[in-house]
């Protein structure tokens, strides 16, 4: 016989599993039946006046507040993907059930009004939980990473910018601040000589591999699914794939808290990628609250929809931003009314973390700027430029990392996860130490490369040579670089260089690792060197044609632009993120002003590295781990059939199935040992291979292991009755039959083998199927699962089969 679908058990997804179907179909006994039967289809059993065992008779459809019925388990295993219309139709049927009881009584009717408006209170609540964890990660995250450099000897809980605004002594360079001291100043060095140099040194190292150690111990121990940036993974469950305590308590309490350490620790790594993960898990907790999602997959989804809109919210403060990218780039099913919940929910939890405030500056969003000095049509061309380097480093980060990945991931390095973690922390604080541009946390560097210099700005990177009382015309249209400049550009190289490099090594590693930050980080270098560049060229050559609309004593050039124009790039580069990144940058930065250049660098950077590498990161990531996710991004280009597609093929042993009235009980028990397929389908006959239904392995075990365990009369010389026609008399000593029509699929999605496989490969997307059966004039001839079509494409792009089997 040949394979519906091998049982896979090294966490492969299973795509013929299925609920019961039956809880959506409608139920029939014929109340004149004399003969004996017994009939386990709603997991119930009793007598009838005349001895005959029948469990269908007063059996209901599912209750609308309380769990199925305790014969068939409604809840889907682990790594199996959910069957959208399965979980629509017992929606329906759930809603209609309310209506009928709507007209009850008043309670009724107050239960359904809670009910209805349980979808708004879920992402209220979820929207107030996902902005309470983002602002008491981001107080803790600086805090921690404030921590390597020494502490607030007076209030210790205190990071160095709230420490040194108790003396208001605040700004950008470096600063005289009694009251934060520094680890030799704690252990009573005061020099800022070689032995006070090298005793921060040495705590800055050991306080970061501290912190890593202690977050990839807690990813080890306590949740292992804590790991990673977490938005591969919720692409695959939004796509209808189940992974089990991914989405649990113990993932949102220990992924908090090791974000936290990971990006305190100094790795090239951000936690707004992981804030997605984390208020997911809001979303998957709060929504069995309420038996509307809790009880439907499919429902469910749609409260993580809005869960990863927050997340993005949360971590950039852009609310609008984070709807569409829940939008473009994690939802597989996104209706109108998960659009507007979505919007509630970032609303929500931007409100939320407003109110929390951790960043101490009246502003939710990150990177605010100060500036909104008008472009020129002529800096679209560096635009451009900017551009093609994201989408230059997009793919080579891309490729990179992903082969890096593989390389950890089947070869022994994958069984040392402790030891990498670590080795990369001590190289990360071993260089970034000697470099103030990789030392500081990476959202100030992004915070001080955005914003353009003024007066009152020291640093190396604002060291012009002007003369603040000079007005004279010729002064324009900026003012000379000095030797601080000079000297930060090359530091801004070597981190460039460091960041560029380290980062494909981090990104993959067991701790929380978010990747927006770092990419960022890297175009905002790239961005400001160019813009620091072409500033000077207008200072030094301000007769050319290009710099005639620059006014006289006013800014010119804008580096700080060029920088976000470059963080922009870069991130477009590695995510492929279009729509929803450009509005995320300008909510990001207040920059309303220049959401064009973001558009066109954007773009740019989109259209390069698909010419290069054709997937975003976070597709490599889920084709890496061989998740089931069906990009409805890509189309199908293919002429082939379902005939060649389906198994069995043709020189194939027939398929696997049952017959509607002529096996035994027996029969049915050897054809589950001797094969591991999840679902057979019904035939009327061996003979004339008529398709009757499909009915599933687990219902069929369940079934015949409940009728065995509760009643006497099942024994394996039991006729089973896939039907409601039972034989009117039988020869006495016959064993009783056993009815089991309600266990099966009666509709069954059906195509004929001469479909085309990209009408197959839309069904598959658009209706979320994972099974559908092949015949032929209505004789079956063959299955195709969601793993047939996934390996299918992977054949037809000269790619792997085998890389598509969840590992």
């Amino acid at each position: 016989m040949v394979e519906l679908e091998p049982m896979e058990h090294s966490r492969l997804l299973d795509e013929t599993e299925s609920l019961n179907s039956n809880h959506y179909q409608s139920t029939f006994n014929d109340p004149d039946d004399d003969d004996e039967l017994l009939d386990i289809s709603d997991g119930k059993s009793r007598h009838s006046k005349r001895g005959i065992i029948d469990l269908t008779q007063g059996s209901s459809l599912v209750d609308t507040f309380e769990p199925l019925a305790p014969g068939i388990n409604d809840k889907y295993e682990d790594f199996y993907t959910i069957d959208w219309l399965h979980d629509k139709n017992r929606y329906m049927q759930r809603q209609k059930k309310i209506r009928n009881k709507r007209k009850q009584s008043c309670w009724a009717r107050f239960c359904a009004s809670i009910d209805d408006g349980s979808g708004w209170l879920v992402v209220l609540l979820v929207g107030i939980a996902a902005g309470s964890c983002a602002g008491i990660i981001d107080i803790g995250t600086g805090w921690m990473s404030d921590l390597k450099n020494g502490v607030c000897r007076k209030a210790f809980w205190l990071n160095t910018e709230q420490c040194c605004w108790a003396t208001n002594n605040t700004g950008f360079g470096e600063i005289d601040c009694p009251q934060w001291y520094t680890w030799a100043e704690i252990l009573g060095i005061q020099e800022q000589g070689t032995v006070a140099f090298l005793i921060n040194y040495l705590f800055f190292v050991i306080l970061a591999v501290t912190m890593a150690l202690m977050a990839v111990m807690l990813v080890r121990v306590f949740a292992p699914y804590a790991c990673g940036s977490g938005i591969p993974e919720i692409k695959t469950i939004l796509s209808g794939f189940i992974i089990r305590g991914y989405l649990g308590k113990w993932t949102l309490i220990i992924k908090s808290m090791t974000m936290m350490l990971a990006v305190a620790a100094g790795l090239s790594l951000g936690k707004e990628g992981p804030l997605v993960h984390v208020a997911c898990c809001c979303g998957n907790i709060f929504s069995y609250m309420f038996p509307k999602y809790g009880n439907n997959e499919a429902k469910k989804r749609e409260v993580l929809s809005a869960a990863s809109a927050a997340g993005v919210s949360v971590a950039f403060g852009a609310p609008i931003g984070g709807v569409l990218f829940s939008l473009e780039e994690v939802s597989y099913y996104f209706p109108l009314k998960t659009l507007w919940r979505s919007f509630f929910c970032a609303l929500v939890a931007a409100f939320v973390l407003r109110a929390i405030n951790p960043f101490s500056t009246d502003h939710l969003v990150m990177f605010y700027i100060d500036y909104d000095n008008p472009w020129f049509v002529w800096e679209l061309f560096p635009f451009i430029l900017l551009g093609i380097f994201g989408g230059l480093y997009g793919a080579f980060f891309n490729y990179f990392n992903l082969k890096w990945c593989r390389y950890r991931k089947t070869s022994s390095l994958g069984n040392y996860a402790i030891t990498e973690v670590i080795v990369l922390t001590l190289i990360t604080a071993v260089v970034s130490f000697l470099n103030p541009y990789t030392k500081q946390n990476t959202s100030e560097l992004i915070a001080k490369l955005f914003q353009n210099c003024g007066p009152e700005d020291e640093f190396n990177l604002c060291d012009y040579q002007r003369n603040i009382t000079d007005t004279d015309e010729t002064n324009w249209p900026g003012a000379t670089a000095g030797h601080g400049i000079y000297h930060a550009m090359w530091q801004l190289s070597l981190a460039l260089l460091f960041k560029s490099i380290i980062t494909v090594f981090t990104f993959g590693i067991k701790v929380p690792a978010g990747l927006f930050i770092p990419s960022m980080a890297v175009g905002a270098i790239v961005g400001r060197i160019m813009g620091i560049g072409i500033e000077q060229l207008a200072v030094n050559k301000p007769g050319w044609t290009f710099f005639d609309s620059c006014k006289p004593n006013e800014p010119c050039i804008m580096p700080g632009l060029y920088a976000m124009v470059g963080a922009a790039a870069t991130l477009g580069g590695v995510t492929r993120m279009t729509v929803s990144l450009v509005v995320i940058m300008f909510e990001l930065t207040g920059g309303l002003e220049y959401i064009v250049p973001l558009m066109v660098a954007v773009m740019i950077s989109k259209w390069v590295g698909d010419a290069l590498v054709h997937e975003g990161i976070y597709d490599g990531h889920i084709k890496l781990n061989g998740y089931p996710f069906l990009d409805s991004k890509k189309e199908f280009i293919y002429t082939t059939l379902a005939a060649d597609v389906m198994r069995p093929r043709r020189s194939d042993p027939p398929l696997s199935s049952l017959t509607q009235e002529s096996m035994s009980v027996e029969e049915i028990e050897n054809i589950i040992t001797e094969t591991t397929y999840n679902s057979y389908p019904v035939i009327v006959s061996a003979e004339s291979q008529r398709l009757v239904g499909l009915v599933y392995r687990r219902d069929l075990t369940r079934a015949i292991a409940t009728a065995r365990e509760n009643e006497e009369g099942v024994v394996s010389q039991s006729k089973v009755y896939f039907s409601h026609h039972l034989p009117r008399y039988a020869p006495p000593g016959t064993p009783a039959p056993l009815k089991l029509v309600n266990i099966i699929d009666a509709c069954p999605f059906q195509i004929t083998d001469q479909t085309p496989m990209s009408t197959v490969v839309e069904m598959f997307r658009k209706l979320g199927l994972r099974l559908c059966l092949v015949t032929h004039n209505g004789r079956v001839l063959g299955v195709i699962t969601k793993k047939d079509v996934l390996r299918h494409i992977a054949e037809m792009d000269q790619q792997d089969p085998g890389s598509i089997l969840f590992h």
